[in-house]
């Protein structure tokens, strides 16, 4: 409570107003302070939207090209048993070839992971590009709104912190000028103080 009643009233806005104590300094700081929150701000907001968006359209890009097709598998899997310790459970998924027709009717071979113990001829479901071949699950909505979201703000943050780091950088230096220059006065007002008194 003591420290309040030297500090004073707390008066906002009052490097713009007029005042004899008011310097030039005092002035640019606080169009320094005002641009870098407003520059923070808008870039941090139109970056992180506009890459949000891009995700969110090469996204929903992929998805319409991306197709599911019926594939079957073409090599017979190891059928002797191994040994107890290199059995692989049940349901894990192992390499095999596949083929499938392609939407022009060309025909397509490519390697995926099926379940352990499928027969040659069972059908599995790959995922194509336009051409036929082979492609990974293309992300559903959601993956993507939340991919796009966080990518967005990843960005957003970055270029906030460009603005952000140079009004500190600049108000620091107006700082440590306004400093030496409280430095120089009293170093030459200040003999005098004592002979007023």
């Amino acid at each position: 409570m003591p420290l309040k009643a030297f500090r004073g009233p707390k008066v906002w806005l009052w490097r713009w107003r007029r005042n004899p104590l008011r310097r030039r300094a005092d002035v640019v700081e606080a169009w320094v302070v005002l641009g870098a929150f407003l520059l923070t701000v808008l870039s941090g907001v139109l970056a992180g939207l506009a890459a949000a968006g891009a995700v969110e359209h090469g996204l929903a890009r992929e998805r319409s090209l991306r197709r599911p097709t019926v594939a079957r598998v073409v090599t017979p899997l190891p059928a002797k048993p191994a040994a107890r310790e290199d059995r692989a459970p049940a349901g894990e998924r192992v390499w095999t070839e596949v083929r499938w027709t392609a939407v022009d009717g060309s025909s397509h071979t490519g390697r995926i992971r099926v379940r352990s113990g499928s027969a040659p001829g069972t059908p599995v479901t790959v995922w194509t590009d336009p051409r036929g071949r082979l492609v990974d699950r293309p992300t559903s909505a959601s993956e993507a709104a939340l991919r796009a979201t966080l990518i967005g703000l990843l960005i957003g943050v970055s270029a906030a912190a460009v603005p952000c780091v140079a009004g500190l950088a600049v108000r620091g230096r107006l700082e440590r000028r306004r400093m030496r220059e409280w430095d120089t006065e009293w170093a030459r007002l200040g003999p005098q103080w004592g002979r007023m008194v």
